[in-house]
């Protein structure tokens, strides 16, 4: 595929968003609209320089490294185990989780009752008080784009679907299980220490974000003037 660069108006603060583990939606009205548009020649672009660029369908573009192991870091796990803590907590109350998570909201003053429900499972993820809670998942939700947070207010956006996909993965299961009578209960999700928590998804580590897009266009012009 022959790419234009000169197209790419919004090249820069998309990688630089996208390799931060930052998922753009429709919340970032100017990168989605040229991800979008532009959708082909971006996920040309990224996959020469080892990134593959995933266009959900439901409203969210993020990078997956070429090369990832079957074990995400703590970060994402301890997003995950959030997830299932909060998908459980809203059924318990009566109140549907796709609708919170899809769109809808969750309150500042909901968290402390969560903390003490589910202290045993937060206590995986090293998480044992509210400012913990708000730090090391709150605040890493919206950092990443999954959440926005106004006036005490959390309101998830379309790239939670990555987390929900996820729970409702292991309730289809447990529900298999319990329509096969089975006697192994399968577990809640457990949080792994093999990797550091600061980051969700490592992309390039050793590589400043400046460097890796810079070595990005010179690879694209290399090639157009081979193929010139």
């Amino acid at each position: 595929m022959n790419i234009d660069l000169k197209e790419l108006t919004q090249l820069a603060p998309i990688f630089r968003e996208l390799f931060k583990g930052y998922h753009v939606s429709r919340r970032d009205p100017e990168l989605y609209a040229q991800l979008s548009n532009l959708q082909d020649q971006y996920r040309a672009l990224f996959k020469a320089l080892g990134y593959e660029l995933i266009c959900d369908s439901r409203g969210f573009y993020y990078f997956v490294p070429e090369q990832m192991g079957a074990q995400v870091n703590k970060t994402a796990q301890r997003l995950a185990l959030f997830t299932f803590i909060l998908v459980e907590h809203l059924a318990d109350q009566g109140r549907d989780p796709l609708a919170v998570l899809d769109g809808g909201s969750l309150g500042r003053d909901e968290l402390p009752a969560l903390l003490d429900k589910y202290r045993d499972l937060f206590l995986q993820a090293e998480v044992t008080t509210i400012e913990e809670l708000e730090e090391k998942v709150m605040r890493r939700l919206t950092q990443l784009g999954f959440a926005s947070e106004e006036n005490g207010i959390y309101r998830f956006l379309a790239p939670m679907h990555r987390f929900l996909d996820v729970c409702l993965s292991v309730q289809q299961d447990r529900d298999l299980a319990a329509t096969l009578h089975s006697a192994l209960p399968l577990p809640s999700p457990v949080l792994l220490d093999d990797e550091p928590e600061d980051d969700i998804i490592s992309l390039a580590e050793d590589e400043p974000e400046e460097d890796a897009l810079a070595r990005a266009m010179a690879d694209e012009r290399a090639v157009q003037e081979i193929d010139a």
